[in-house]
Order: structure tokens, then C-alpha cells, then sequence
């Protein structure tokens, strides 16, 4: 069954030296950055940042997170993070893909699992809060579920 994309995002970014290893090739550990860069560039976009989150109680932690690596990234390769809003009633779930600018070739797929938890009970909410959701639904490249 073929998942339904909410909305859509892409970010670009250059490799800098300082997240590759001794063969210029990007250190594994920092692609989870650049899925949380794109992530920011999606928010921001959305007025729905994580400052605005603590604003309105509620914590966003990551509670799954998968990466398969694909070909490497090197140094000073211009990528792109694409990424799908794929859940974001009960839970924030995104797919990406990083694929280099020039080529268009896949580097990486991933995804991440982000549940909303109230701040002051720190208990784990079923459902998105509803700022959340309203803040979602206005963006101007949300596409409903038919």
C-alpha cells in the first residue's frame, strides 16, 4: 500500500570539511543532521518551529529513527534533502531522501518517528496537538488525504 504524502520540503546543502573522515567521505554519524537540518527548513517554513512548540507545552522527541546508506557523500558535494510528511495526527512522521544536486543520484533514505509530550506531565500525547495539526493543514503545500 502506497503511502499518502501530506507535504513536501527540500533543503540544500554543501558537505563541509569538518563532517567528513580522512577519505573525505562524510562521517556517518552527520547524516541525522542533515535529516534535522531540512526538518528546522521545513518548520520554519510552516511557522511552527521548535521555540513555538515549547510555547505551546509540548516537547518533540525523536522516538524512531532509521538511515539507509546508499552511495557516500563527500566533501564539498552539494546534496539535497527531500523530505514527505507521511503521519502527522498521531505522531510526526517523515520520510527523506538525500540525493546529490548535480546528478540527482540517491545518497541516503531515512525517516523519522516524533511524538508530541506534554512538557509539564511529561506524558506522551496519542494525538498531535491541535495547534500542531492547525498549523499543518494551513501550510500553502499541504495535500489533504482524499
Amino acid at each position: 500500500m502506497k503511502k499518502h504524502i501530506y507535504a513536501r520540503h527540500s533543503s540544500e546543502y554543501e558537505i563541509p570539511f569538518f563532517d567528513v573522515d580522512s577519505m573525505n567521505i562524510m562521517w556517518h554519524g552527520h547524516y541525522v543532521k542533515y535529516l534535522e537540518m531540512a526538518r528546522c527548513a521545513f518548520l520554519e517554513e510552516i511557522h511552527y518551529t521548535y521555540d513555538v512548540m515549547r510555547e505551546k507545552g509540548y516537547g518533540w522527541p525523536i522516538v524512531q529513527l532509521n538511515l539507509k546508506y546508499v552511495k557516500p557523500a563527500m566533501f564539498r558535494q552539494k546534496v539535497r534533502v527531500n523530505l514527505a510528511v507521511v503521519e502527522y495526527e498521531s505522531c510526526i512522521r517523515i520520510d527523506y531522501t538525500i540525493e546529490d544536486c548535480q546528478t540527482g543520484n540517491k545518497l541516503t533514505t531515512g525517516s523519522t518517528t516524533q511524538v508530541a509530550v506534554e512538557i509539564e506531565s511529561k506524558e506522551m500525547q496519542l494525538q498531535t496537538p491541535q495547534s500542531w495539526r492547525d498549523a499543518f493543514e494551513s501550510y500553502h503545500g499541504f495535500i489533504p488525504e482524499k
